[in-house]
């Protein structure tokens, strides 16, 4: 069955957060349904459509951020109290807009995740998770890493209270009481959780999962241990997942899986076998989509797809036909419909025109009278600074609640910036001065009309570090500009893992001195990523790191007054040794440094970089190659006389231009990563090697791997 959808632009509010659009249950089988929507600006929108318009129900004043907006009501009754947190507050209204309820909470910190179930009230802020029963409480737990989403197994199936938090360090953590169960390792940051088929499934056990790398599966909490039924990688390389929801938008009688991305994608997943969901749909808006629902808006009896976008555009995808089948009267009077809204639109288009045009005279006058007083448009960034594993890039995701001008983008270290295929923006660099200023990187993205969301890609090089920073100039009057700042830190490519390969041979550093577990943890937080910034409860941690360039590896141990840092890659140990000791002596604490090194981790690693060092080898030479054999083509008429791996080149000449587009420098990082290894292994050994530098480079063009150990070896 194919699936046909028409996009329909329903209302905009203010800008808003994950998981803040319901539709309320509707009131017979086929009827349309209320829209609610909480925004920034603090407001609670209720709406309905009547005769394609938006009919207002209910709108509060303004007031502080509403990060949640959930349905609740008694078990097994309709669910049409609304319940929003804002601050450190949850309200509750009645589907009239009532206010019924205002429960300040004792959360020091914000509210970020919110789940009702009956009587009970489960909220997290960013590492503390409350359990509140008719707003008394009954349950606390300290997590371990920051908490995205917060959700509980459906009490009247499991019949016992399961709380899973959402976990930044790829961990779904399940609860009993104020104890943690145990814990589920999933294959991304999780974002959002939604029960299966919104019940949880046949057994109510069954959560689905969303990750900030867009990947997505289902896993199911029992009693002692997850069992894992399901993962989609993310193939095409599209946005996070912000919102899950389960609609039977194809009327088979079997829910679909709704996914809404920051990347603007909406997705319909449909089951045609048990496995696994297959994708049936997709459909690309302009920016993120915050909330997504199915269920029926626009007109009786035709479903459709709710989504709300970061700007507040409340945006709906129908199965309502646009060209409805019948006699030329159902024509005429369709065609009257549109030309009278046509009409108004016009109309209102025209009054907002004056509006604008004379509150510019306004401003004018005002900002060149004496008493002037000149202000600053305020205006809302959602931004995100990721790393990718699969090709060692940071993600920079900047979106702007109005259309952008430019995007000014300056680094105090070296970074190569990449190819984004969604990106449209002009990009043009500036010569800067590296040296009085440390000024490496001076690029403006100049964007098109409307464009409200930006992608960059950078790669750094580990050891360098410093701070990115983007100046973003939207197009409003009068010209303002916001600048947000990144640390790229001297272990940037590491990404958290949960376990590591223990037979690998590892080079290790200890650190002795007197210092608190506060203070080394606050120095292991500038030296990696994904890394909590608050010190972790207990004596003593542990983290795993992976290189997602190399896959080399870090084990982090820690407490007060000790540290143990063991890697297959000797450069990562020069790293840290330089960094910790420098962050150290700032705080004018003495360490004692030792280290043991493993010589085999070298040949190891050497192992590790060759076969990527080969293929870039190979692809430069092959790129170097297609404009004499392409001028051969011309010259000649034909390619027959040449050999076949010419003539694959010319084949491929398209393919490899495009990569070699894509990875700018990447043979000189390879060639810089080689000549890091053969330093530092002989710095460790108190030699100085700098001068047998060049000869390296040298001997590194189309040298075989034996060749290269050999001469780290002979070096000694």
């Amino acid at each position: 069955m194919e699936l046909s959808l028409a996009r329909v632009d329903y209302l905009q509010v203010g800008v808003t957060a994950q998981k803040t659009m319901r539709l309320l249950p509707a009131s017979g089988r086929a009827a349309t349904q209320k829209v609610v929507v909480g925004d920034q600006d603090g407001v609670v929108t209720c709406f309905g459509m009547k005769k394609g318009e938006p009919v207002p129900v209910f709108k509060t004043l303004p007031g502080q951020k509403i990060a949640r907006l959930e349905l609740g009501g008694a078990l097994n009754t309709p669910q049409e109290k609304i319940f929003v947190a804002t601050g450190s507050e949850v309200r509750g209204f009645t589907k009239r807009g009532k206010q019924f309820l205002s429960f300040e909470t004792n959360l020091t910190e914000n509210i970020k995740a919110m789940h009702i179930s009956g009587a009970d009230l489960f909220l997290c802020a960013s590492y503390i998770y409350n359990h509140y029963c008719d707003c008394k409480d009954k349950h606390y737990y300290l997590s371990g890493d920051k908490i995205n989403d917060v959700l509980c197994l459906p009490v009247d199936k499991v019949n016992s209270i399961t709380p899973v938090l959402a976990c930044q360090d790829r961990l779904l953590r399940v609860l009993q009481g104020s104890d943690l169960l145990y814990e589920v390792e999933v294959p991304g940051p999780p974002t959002v959780l939604a029960l299966n088929n919104g019940n949880g499934g046949d057994s109510g056990e069954e959560i689905v999962y969303g990750t900030s790398d867009g990947k997505l599966g289902l896993t199911q909490i029992t009693g002692s241990a997850p069992v894992h039924k399901w993962e989609i990688g993310n193939e095409k390389k599209r946005g996070g997942i912000l919102c899950i929801d389960s609609f039977d938008i194809l009327g088979d009688g079997v829910k679909e899986l709704l996914i809404g991305r920051d990347d603007g994608v909406l997705e319909i997943y449909s089951f045609e076998s048990v496995d696994e969901p297959v994708l049936r749909y997709d459909y690309a808006l302009s920016e993120s989509i915050a909330s997504i629902q199915g269920g029926c808006v626009g007109k009786d009896g035709y479903d459709e797809v709710l989504a709300s976008t970061y700007s507040g555009w409340l945006t709906g995808l129908t199965t309502e036909p646009v060209h409805r089948e019948g006699g030329s009267g159902e024509e005429l009077k369709l065609s009257q419909e549109m030309q009278s809204k046509i009409s108004s639109l016009r109309n209102e288009l025209e009054h907002l025109q004056m509006k604008v045009l004379q509150e510019r005279e306004k401003y004018q006058q005002s900002s060149q009278s004496s008493t002037a007083v000149s202000s600053v448009p305020a205006f809302s960034v959602n931004d995100k600074f990721t790393l990718n594993k699969d090709d060692a890039s940071y993600s920079l995701i900047l979106e702007v609640q109005t259309a952008i001008d430019n995007v000014l983008v300056q680094s105090d270290v070296p970074i190569d910036l990449l190819d984004v295929d969604k990106n449209s923006a002009v990009v043009s660099f500036s010569s800067c001065d590296s040296e009085p200023n440390s000024n490496f990187l001076l690029a403006t993205y100049r964007c098109q009309a409307n464009t409200t969301r930006l992608e960059l890609k950078i790669r750094s090089i580990e050891g360098q570090y410093g701070t990115l920073q983007a100046y973003v100039t939207p197009r409003i009057q009068p010209k303002t500009c916001q600048v947000h700042q990144y640390q790229i830190k001297p272990l940037s490519l590491h990404q958290r893992t949960h376990s590591i390969d223990r037979d690998r041979p590892m080079n290790t550093l200890m650190l002795k001195g007197q210092f608190s577990f506060a203070e080394i943890h606050s120095w292991v937080v500038f030296c990696l990523p994904e890394i909590p910034e608050k010190t972790p409860a207990g004596d003593s941690v542990t983290f795993y790191f992976q290189n997602t360039f190399l896959g080399t590896q870090l084990e982090s141990s820690y407490r007060k007054g000790e540290g143990c840092f063991k890697s297959d890659n000797i450069s990562t140990i020069s790293i840290l040794k330089d960094v910790l000791s420098k962050e150290a002596t700032k705080r004018k604490i003495n360490l004692n440094i030792s280290y043991d090194i493993n010589e085999e981790s070298v040949r190891h690693t050497l192992k590790l970089i060759h076969p990527k060092l080969e293929y870039q080898q190979l692809l430069a030479k092959k790129v170097h190659l297609i404009d004499a054999l392409r001028e051969l083509q011309v010259h000649e008429g034909n390619v027959d006389f040449l050999l076949p791996k010419y003539r694959s080149i010319l084949e491929e000449a398209d393919q490899l231009l495009e990569e070699y587009k894509k990875q700018p420098a990447h043979l000189e990082r390879l060639y810089g990563m080689i000549t890091d290894l053969f330093i530092d292994k002989f710095k460790f050994k108190g030699t100085n090697v700098k001068t047998k530098v060049p000869l390296l480079l040298e001997m590194l063009d189309g040298c075989d791997q034996d060749g290269l150990i050999a001469f780290f070896e002979a070096a000694a």
